[in-house]
């Protein structure tokens, strides 16, 4: 059976595809009632960092301010073997095993989105990533909370960024991943701040702090991992992620995660929660209960499912059958119309169908009546005949009247019983334009 979670990212895609982002979606939302992961953190919280320690690889673009300004849904599938790599949803046929490649993509698909500037969109990026190092997995990056705009961002951009995460951690089947810095007081924390006030209870945030290991000596963290100091209903994780220097000198995954792993055993403080910490741990505990969630939701996406395909037809069924692109089919669809119009007029007219009278008044007595008030003999007169043939025999008259100037009268008098017909055909117009009536299946 194919992985839940595999599943669930095979929707999230679909609904990106199909431009289903969620509560602007014009049509039926799929997207947000899917289960998902939330990424959520200050700028220089290490929310970057987390993200790597748990794909274990170097993959994000980095740099100082805003760097994450696009939602990346980020999805995690483990294979039992061969080489890494990575796939974007907006380029199909292409895979990356060169993920500093993977790192520049992001930030070009970014920029094709957002232009050069430092605005922010919702549209998300889809990255895959299949890999035997990884636990099946799904998570959504989303822009790091900032509380100053910086040079060439509009002063919105903090309000904006703020909505972003809001509009994503506010839905019920989100699940926040809040990151906070232990190295400063987590009541200042934007994610924590953020979290409480759309999840007050806790019952869908999971705490992860980071840079223990930069902590003022002589302080530890003990009391937040304890869920002491701030009580949520899943344990706090804490990690130790990669320092600058470690990235500037390229050190790998590895050799990280060993060295996280060695310091939770080793500090005496954190000894007795060594099992439960680092990154290693933490990806593993979001897949099992991300799993554990979207089982729980499966009756739930699939009664959706089923509503949105049956309101979906309903609507194509209003908008008819599709119109031909070539001339001949276009052609077919006139000459059917107007057969099944003729059909249907002829019932009308021999009482099959309602409305014979309508149309015998209509004919028999309106139109003509209109008819006879027009001024036929001042346009059929003699001297606007002669006018008409004078002018089509130009300078070389004729023995016989020109086809040309019989041609000109007709006109001249079609266009006089235009207003009179056209009246006419309003009369009938209540008689066929009705919801259940022939026309129905060509269009609204």
């Amino acid at each position: 059976m194919e992985n839940l979670i595999s599943l669930v990212n095979k929707i999230q895609r679909a609904c990106t595809a199909l431009g289903d982002h969620g509560e602007e979606s014009a049509l039926p939302t799929l997207w947000d009632s899917l289960p998902t992961i939330a990424v959520v953190g200050g700028q220089s919280s290490g929310k970057s960092s987390v993200l790597e320690s748990i794909v274990g690889k170097d993959f994000l673009p980095r740099g100082s301010g805003i760097v994450t300004r696009r939602p990346l849904v980020l999805q995690l599938h483990k294979i039992d073997e061969g080489r890494e790599y990575a796939e974007f949803l907006h380029l199909p046929r292409r895979r990356f095993t060169d993920f500093a490649a993977v790192r520049k993509e992001i930030s070009d698909e970014t920029d094709r989105e957002t232009g050069r500037t430092k605005q922010i969109s919702s549209v998300p990026i889809h990255l895959s990533i299949y890999s035997p190092n990884v636990v099946n997995l799904t998570l959504i990056d989303l822009p790091g909370l900032t509380k100053v705009a910086v040079e060439g961002q509009p002063d919105s951009i903090v309000q904006d960024i703020e909505n972003m995460v809001r509009s994503y951690i506010e839905k019920p089947n989100c699940i926040i991943l809040a990151i906070s810095p232990a190295n400063q007081d987590l009541a200042t924390s934007d994610a924590i701040k953020i979290s409480r006030e759309v999840d007050p209870k806790g019952e869908r945030t999971f705490g992860v702090l980071t840079k223990i290991d930069l902590m003022d000596k002589g302080t530890d963290a003990v009391d937040i991992l304890e869920g002491k100091s701030y009580r949520l209903q899943f344990p706090w994780i804490g990690v130790v992620n990669r320092s600058q220097a470690d990235i500037n000198k390229s050190v790998d995954m590895i050799a990280a995660r060993r060295r996280e792993r060695e310091y939770f055993a080793s500090t005496p403080e954190y000894k007795h929660l060594a099992h439960r910490m680092g990154s290693e741990h933490l990806g593993k505990m979001l897949s099992k209960h991300l799993e554990n969630v979207i089982k729980a939701r499966i009756p739930s996406i699939q009664s959706l499912i089923n509503k949105t395909i049956v309101e979906l037809e309903a609507e194509l069924s209003r908008l008819g059958k599709p119109i031909a692109a070539d001339a001949g089919g276009k052609l077919y669809m006139i000459m059917e119309i107007s057969r099944v119009f003729d059909q249907i007029y002829k019932e009308h007219l021999d009482g099959v169908r309602p409305g014979g009278d309508k149309i015998y008044y209509v004919f028999d007595n309106q139109l003509p009546a209109a008819l006879k008030r027009l001024q036929f003999d001042k346009q059929l007169s003699m001297e606007n005949v002669r006018k008409l043939i004078t002018e089509a025999d130009g300078y070389q008259p004729h023995l016989i009247a020109p086809e040309q100037g019989y041609r000109r009268l007709i006109e001249s008098s079609i266009v006089s019983i235009r207003g009179p017909a056209e009246a006419a055909v309003d009369a009938m117009v209540p008689l066929f334009v009705q919801p259940t009536t022939w026309f129905k299946p060509y269009g609204r």
